[in-house]
């Protein structure tokens, strides 16, 4: 059986002349989360603009529960089940909580009213700002209200991009662990990060990128355990995740 969200042997980049992404697969199952890691420059971020549809591949295959949805635009795409958090602008500083909350809806605006109450009861600290700007939170918090804008529109698969970048150690520990608490719910989630120690801790695998291409991929526990990761990402430090 095919995993829920696969994007198979996908090429593509910014321009037709540069392909970052050469070659690259990437599979999340429902209630998996999967964590991809790599130096600058290795085309993770770009791979998942790629899934999510913000790019056109020029080669490979997108699916989302067997359904084959590479090319189509991200509004297409995001209508197939696929929930897209980019690091950078993915709130609506201007508009309050609330409203922030209603934009992410706006494929199902019945489920409007209903959606945003379960928004509100799951974060409670929305809910105590629902009529503030959103530029008015903290790095952690805006990163919270992206995930809960992203969760209003029922993905079955979710795409994270460097959800923790800029944020403390603590903020940061905070959205991982609400990130596990999601895919735990049954979300398959594909998360880039450049924080590999903490994020593999709480992954169940991980993909290595190097140059465009897969380099290495495994359970996230082996991952951090394989000596040139090591030393390319931990310090040379085994690591095992929590509580094992």
């Amino acid at each position: 059986m095919s995993a829920l969200l696969s994007a198979e042997d996908i090429v593509g980049g910014y321009a037709s002349a540069e392909q970052v992404v050469k070659g690259v697969t990437l599979t999340a199952d429902a209630g998996e989360l999967v964590t991809v890691i790599g130096p600058n420059g290795a085309g993770k971020s770009t791979a998942l603009k790629l899934v999510a549809g913000l790019l056109r591949p020029s080669r490979g295959q997108v699916r989302i529960g067997g359904e084959d949805v590479a090319g189509r635009s991200p509004q297409s795409i995001a209508r197939a089940g696929l929930g897209f958090v980019p690091q950078e602008r993915n709130i609506f500083g201007s508009l309050t909580i609330a409203e922030n909350l209603e934009m992410g809806c706006l494929f199902e605006r019945r489920a409007t009213r209903q959606r945003m109450e379960e928004a509100f009861a799951r974060f409670p600290m929305l809910a105590e700002k629902r009529r503030a700007a959103a530029r008015s939170l903290s790095g952690g918090q805006r990163q919270v209200l992206a995930v809960a804008m992203a969760l209003m529109g029922r993905p079955r698969a979710l795409l994270l991009d460097e959800p923790t970048a800029g944020l403390s150690p603590r903020a940061a520990s905070e959205l991982f662990a609400l990130v596990r608490t999601i895919a735990t719910g049954g979300i398959a989630v594909l998360m880039v990060e450049q924080n590999a120690l903490e994020s593999l801790s709480v992954s169940d695998r991980a993909y290595v990128l190097v140059d465009g291409r897969n380099h290495l991929e495994g359970p996230a526990r082996a991952v951090a355990d394989d000596p040139d990761i090591r030393r390319l990402f931990l310090g040379g430090r085994a690591h095992h995740p929590a509580g094992e």
